[in-house]
């Protein structure tokens, strides 16, 4: 039997102060930015916004694709989108125990690499997805 792929997605959402959302997650501490599992009939930008305003309350403006990431271990096939905000107040959920707006510099410092890489790459300034695989920890 061929191996079913999950296909999840999530918002990379920037203030106009170059200010990143991110959560930390109820069920781990990570932090990440908010998504979630795309559901069946639901379109990929409707499934961005559902997801960032369930874990934080934020309503976003999807503005692109930005990247495409596999976790080889575990099947799931990430697409992350540059949003902004529609909102400023956030809200914490059953998913999130934190909301926090980030500075660039420290991205990488508060999120695992494979969640970090998302964020940096959706705030370069071209316009071309990054497509990467990782094994649910680092990169490949």
């Amino acid at each position: 039997m061929t191996p079913l792929h999950s296909v999840s997605v999530a918002g990379v959402v920037v203030r106009e102060d170059g200010r990143v959302l991110a959560i930390c997650r109820a069920d781990n501490g990570a932090w990440e930015p908010p998504g979630g599992v795309l559901e069946v009939a639901e379109s990929v930008e409707d499934g961005v916004r559902r997801e960032v305003y369930e874990e934080t309350g934020i309503k976003v403006c999807v503005e692109r694709l930005t990247g495409v990431y596999k976790n080889v271990n575990r099947g799931i096939v990430a697409l992350v989108f540059r949003c902004s905000p529609e909102n400023q107040i956030v809200r914490l959920s059953d998913e999130s125990v934190e909301v926090a707006w980030l500075a660039p510099a420290e991205v990488s410092a508060r999120m695992a690499e494979v969640y970090a890489v998302r964020v940096l790459d959706a705030l370069r300034g071209d316009a071309a997805p990054s497509v990467r695989t990782h094994d649910g920890r680092h990169l490949l």
